[in-house]
């Protein structure tokens, strides 16, 4: 048994973590859900029936449970601690805080504004994010001085904020501004990016003949 089931939809953020598990080399099993008929598997796993969700096979009968891709992400780095994914010592307060940051105003900002909704003014500080033009406009400042969110070393917060800039690109959720597009070429070049994202678009490819 591999030690890691995988529970996904290609069309989903589970790509996120099928990069994360190729960024770690981690062995996995994937179980692909399908909307309409999600397995009791995945539900007894994650009661939400949410994907991504990941089952880690650990030592002797230990079984855990990891939902959320922020989540995923800096587990797979914490037990392949040898991937040197981690953040060191004078880099955590930034690794911490961007990885928060994309999963929490980014991540809001981004569907509130897809679906529409309008944060009243008098209302904007109840808003995790203010207001979309504003988290936007953070998100550049931070990525504007450097490679990556460590500075010049890749880490696993990388996978995270950098799949948020990534689709937000792709999709028209995130404005197309040289910080961003600089960012992700940086990230589309690396290895384990392009093999998890191969492996996604074949299956997606496969599910829409």
């Amino acid at each position: 048994m591999a030690n890691f089931t995988f529970f996904t939809n290609p069309m989903s953020r589970g790509q996120i973590v099928r990069w994360a598990l190729h960024e770690v080399g981690a062995a996995y099993d994937t179980e692909l859900v399908d909307w309409s008929d999600k397995p009791r598997s995945l539900t007894d796993a994650n009661p939400m029936g949410k994907v991504p969700t990941l089952v880690h096979h650990h030592e002797g009968d230990h079984i855990h449970v990891i939902t959320e891709c922020a989540a995923i992400c800096h587990y797979l780095a914490e037990v392949h601690a040898d991937a040197d994914l981690l953040p060191h010592a004078h880099e955590k307060a930034d690794y911490f805080r961007y990885l928060f940051f994309a999963a929490g105003p980014v991540e809001q900002a981004v569907v509130a504004n897809a679906m529409g909704w309008e944060v009243p003014e008098d209302r904007v500080g109840m808003a995790g994010f203010g207001t979309y033009e504003r988290t936007i406009d953070a998100f550049e400042a931070m990525l504007a001085d450097r490679d990556f969110v460590c500075g010049a070393r890749f880490t696993m917060a990388d996978v995270y904020v950098g799949s948020q800039v990534d689709w937000g690109l792709q999709f028209g959720s995130i404005p197309a501004r040289p910080a961003f597009e600089a960012y992700a070429g940086r990230l589309r070049a690396r290895q384990a990016y392009t093999a998890a994202k191969a492996i996604d678009m074949k299956l997606i490819a496969e599910m829409q003949k």
